[in-house]
């Protein structure tokens, strides 16, 4: 598939995506959500290579959203507005929750709307300096989307959730930080550099063993308690069968450090 409203790299094990539609913010339309499911369909296939995907925004925002005046967007005057969200969005969402590789978001600007989503799924959030979150669904007569119903309570707890649905204030990236939501803060002019190393540690790693760890940690937002014990010991019977595994063992006790193959 030619790719012409993202960016795309692959070198080093690392699938490289940018946003790419500076004019309008890097707003979303499904032209633009094709392409990005494209490349998840690449990188969640075993013989592909990549160990890390990494996913920022061309020019001064990671994404404002869902572009409405795209002719395949959503159409606020239907009957059923959430339409785009099942033929389009959700399926993205999905398949980057179920990934088995390591995700970097690195949010260098403005990250508005249905974008929240996209960038909270990182496993690792970076942000510049500048950068800000913003849910502005209640101002123009919708609720929150992209799976910030689920994840914003869980990530940030129930009041600051409902402060942010309802007010559409801008969250700035200190902030963000504080609260749990973000890993990191970069300067402006830093933010790529420091993304990028981490994707390099990333893909040098464990790959299989970051993909259970993945998944447990998704399945622990929904199991009890108990279920969740099974979920860890079911996966620790798989993951010391793993190449990476046994590497690490033998450099344990070899005290030198390992060679993952991402096996």
């Amino acid at each position: 598939m030619p790719f012409e409203q993202i960016q795309f790299d692959c070198s080093e094990g690392i699938a490289r995506v940018a946003f790419n539609l500076p004019d309008s913010l890097n707003s979303l339309t499904r032209q633009m959500l094709a392409e990005f499911d494209a490349v998840l369909d690449q990188c969640s296939r075993p013989d592909s290579g990549i160990r890390c995907l990494l996913v920022t925004g061309q020019g001064r925002a990671f994404s404002a959203g869902m572009n409405l005046a795209d002719p395949g967007g959503p159409k606020l005057d239907l009957p059923d507005g959430g339409h785009v969200l099942e033929a389009a969005m959700s399926p993205i969402l999905l398949r980057m929750r179920e990934l088995d590789v390591p995700i970097v978001t690195a949010l260098n600007g403005l990250v508005v709307g249905v974008s929240v989503g996209i960038a909270l799924m990182g496993d690792i959030i970076l942000a510049a300096r500048s950068a800000y979150i913003l849910q502005p669904f209640a101002n123009v007569g919708l609720i929150p989307d992209g799976a910030l119903t689920y994840l914003m309570p869980r990530l940030v707890g129930k009041a600051r959730a409902f402060e942010l649905a309802y007010f559409g204030d801008r969250l700035p990236a200190e902030k963000a930080l504080e609260w749990g939501l973000i890993n990191a803060v970069h300067d402006d002019d830093a933010l790529q550099d420091a993304a990028e190393g981490l994707a390099q540690k990333l893909a040098q790693g464990p790959t299989r063993l970051y993909g259970m760890t993945r998944r447990a940690i998704w399945q622990g937002y929904d199991n009890n308690f108990n279920d969740q014990l099974w979920v860890e010991r079911n996966m620790q019977r798989t993951a010391t069968r793993t190449q990476d595994s046994r590497e690490a063992m033998r450099a344990f006790f070899q005290k030198r450090p390992p060679n993952f193959t991402g096996n």
